[in-house]
């Protein structure tokens, strides 16, 4: 499985200044040990601190080293299986509370950053962008999806509408909405770290879990030393790899590469996303797409499952932008970068318990920014005995991927039918 480099992000490059943190050494005690300084550990640590509980994240590498800190920095509405999916298979009652609990998520990231005064370039707007007719049904199937569940303000651009939002020909139709949007996703995980710290959190980095206790006496052991807990929090997602079997079975790490520009200058940016919002399109395999705070145009896309690297990730994504912006051709590429994020089988968060005093999130499959956040929130509820939500989210049961050990190369086969699909015209 591909490490990647991380130090040729542009997030890394224009990080602001955060502290070190120590390697865990020795004994320690707590009320809760997290494992994974992402989000979803980062929030709960946050909740769960500022109601009096004393807390410790244990990292295997630095705050915010793995998705939290590596992806497109958008804020998605809602899951990525559509409401419908949800409703057919577990009824109105779980699929209302289901869109509560997510239509919650975008708001807690922006209430975090107001409150903590977190400096991470927040812009709002989001736009879903379809390039052939069915996308377009597709796009106003959701819009009435989400009329149906009270959210508003949404809009579906066509034509010359569409021309003044995207500066693209490449798409048909887009669904405006106001509730998603983007941040510098690094600097929001250290400004949570900051927060988390100022509410008496102790972290520990360069600290991997080399064994997890999970039964009634949970505690996390890396080389060094041990945190022993009354409660556990388990949030390394696809970075947790085979160190707790039963998440591993069920979540497959699948690996993401962004591209940033070099600035383009006011003009130029207002000409591809001329009010500055985040774009994906309604592909199986999504190119997103958004500008920086400093207007680059920040590119990603071309999922891989076969947890190799690709050679040349500039060369693998570049062509992706040029299709889509062809007036970027004469642009250079300053940043490259790849990181892992973590699918279900059927696309929907895992949220759960094992045992009775370990708790966990993972699989946010591709809207991990927003549901993270929600997650981890969730988990400090109901390590607190406030369990509605977790009770939600703990009802989708998630099947384990099929194939074993070869189950990477059997999902790379079925992907690869998916381009073939995304291609048709």
């Amino acid at each position: 499985m591909a490490k990647f480099d991380d130090t040729r992000s542009y997030y890394r490059a224009t990080a602001h200044a955060a502290p070190s943190h120590p390697q865990l050494e020795g004994e320690i005690k707590a009320d809760v040990a997290v494992l994974g300084a992402g989000y979803t550990g980062l929030s709960a640590a946050l909740e769960l601190a500022e109601a009096g509980l004393s807390v410790v994240i244990v990292e295997a590498e630095t705050v915010g080293f793995g998705a939290s800190g590596r992806n497109g920095g958008q804020i998605c509405t809602a899951y990525n299986k559509s409401m419908a999916t949800i409703r057919n298979r577990f009824g109105e009652e779980t699929a209302r509370a289901a869109w509560d609990i997510a239509d919650a998520a975008p708001k807690l990231v922006g209430e975090r950053i107001k409150k903590y005064g977190i400096d991470c370039d927040l812009k709002w707007g989001y736009m879903h962008a379809g390039e052939k007719a069915s996308h377009v049904e597709d796009l106003k199937e959701t819009q009435a999806e989400w009329d149906q569940y009270g959210y508003t303000g949404s809009k579906l651009l066509e034509g010359a509408d569409l021309r003044d939002k995207i500066g693209s020909e490449r798409y048909k139709a887009a669904l405006w909405e106001p509730g998603g949007g983007h941040v510098h996703p690094l600097n929001y995980c250290l400004g949570l770290a900051q927060a988390a710290l100022k509410a008496g959190v102790k972290i520990y980095e360069h600290s991997r879990a080399i064994r997890l206790d999970t039964d009634d006496n949970p505690a996390i052991h890396t080389e060094k030393g041990v945190v022993r807990a009354d409660y556990m929090v388990l949030a390394g997602n696809a970075y947790l790899r085979e160190t707790q079997p039963y998440l591993f079975r069920r979540l497959m790490p699948v690996g993401s590469y962004i591209i940033a520009t070099e600035p383009l200058g006011e003009n130029r940016a207002k000409g591809l996303i001329s009010g500055d919002e985040a774009v994906t399109n309604c592909s199986f395999i999504v190119d997103y797409f958004r500008l920086s705070g400093d207007k680059r145009m920040l590119f990603g896309g071309r999922a891989t499952y076969s947890g190799l690297e690709p050679n040349d990730l500039g060369g693998f994504v570049r062509p992706r932008m040029l299709h889509v912006f062809p007036q970027l051709e004469d642009i250079k590429i300053e940043h490259v970068w790849g990181g892992y994020i973590g699918i279900t089988v059927d696309r929907m968060p895992h949220v759960g318990r094992i045992g009775s005093r370990t708790y966990f999130s993972q699989g946010y499959s591709g809207h991990g920014l927003a549901l993270s956040n929600m997650c981890g929130k969730i988990l400090a509820q109901a390590i607190r005995g406030q369990a509605e939500q977790f009770d939600v989210m703990s009802r989708f049961k998630h099947p384990i991927f099929p194939g074993g050990k070869f189950r990477t190369p059997l999902l790379t086969l079925g992907m690869f039918w998916y381009r073939i699909k995304d291609a048709l015209a």
